[in-house]
């Protein structure tokens, strides 16, 4: 049987290495079956969140090889066994314990973004076709991928940018055929879209392939522009006097 070197994290907030184990690899073996054979055999207090192990809760992200992955989808049989696989916790969230990461913040973005409110007097009427294209976005797990390998939140004030994930749940509510409410001066100001320029690293990492740059993010700041920048829009405000 082969055997597989890894090197995974251990430590705190205060600081931490990583630490090498040996494990054997068995035929359809997966990053998290890995882990799970170092906590069962090597290091018990390994700490490790993870849920169904079917890439649908989004507890298991980690950094693997460099690489923001979810660990129960990540195939052992997949990766380079020439040279130590590494498993890192996210980076752009603060350590609690080895794999495990404070992703509170991200819930906290969450509560910014103003729920669906639907259009008065409607019948409740949608045609497939208005399904579409918010339907995409209703597959998110969040997992958190998106924001861990964005340049803006790693390299940045957290604050100043909602991150990928809350570009993709207000393009959802915002594109609902039957939502009424306006956020799109949430997006300018208080979600920071302006940050993104647009690199398309987070739609690589999604899991679930969402086209999160082409269908929510330039689809927003297409919103913003047109409600603060377009020039014909800006003449008739001046002209009516709205807002």
């Amino acid at each position: 049987m082969s055997e597989a070197v890894m090197q995974v994290f251990r430590g705190n907030r205060e600081g931490g290495s990583p630490v090498e184990f040996r494990v054997p690899i068995t035929p359809g073996m997966v990053v998290l079956d890995a882990l799970h054979h170092i906590q069962g055999h090597q290091a018990p207090d390994l700490a490790v969140r993870w849920n169904c192990k079917a890439g649908k809760c989004g507890s298991c992200s980690a950094e693997v090889n460099g690489r923001p992955r979810l660990t129960c989808k990540t195939r052992m049989d997949a990766l380079p066994t020439d040279q130590p696989i590494t498993v890192n916790p996210m980076k752009t969230f603060p350590v609690i314990k080895d794999l495990v990461t404070d992703v509170s913040w991200n819930y906290e973005v969450n509560k910014k973004i103003p729920a669906f409110k639907p259009k008065a007097g409607t019948d409740w009427k949608m045609y497939q076709e208005d399904i579409d294209r918010v339907q995409e976005f209703r597959k998110c797990i969040e997992c958190f991928l998106c924001q861990d390998v964005c340049h803006v939140l790693r390299d940045h004030d957290k604050k100043e940018f909602a991150g990928p994930r809350f570009m993709v749940r207000t393009a959802a509510l915002e594109m609902h055929p039957l939502d009424s409410a306006d956020r799109i001066p949430l997006v300018k100001k208080e979600l920071g879209i302006g940050y993104c320029n647009i690199t398309k690293c987070c739609t690589e990492v999604c899991p679930e392939e969402i086209h999160i740059t082409d269908n929510a993010i330039i689809p927003l700041k297409e919103r913003v522009v047109d409600e603060f920048y377009d020039p014909i829009a800006k003449l008739v405000r001046k002209i009516t006097g709205a807002k």
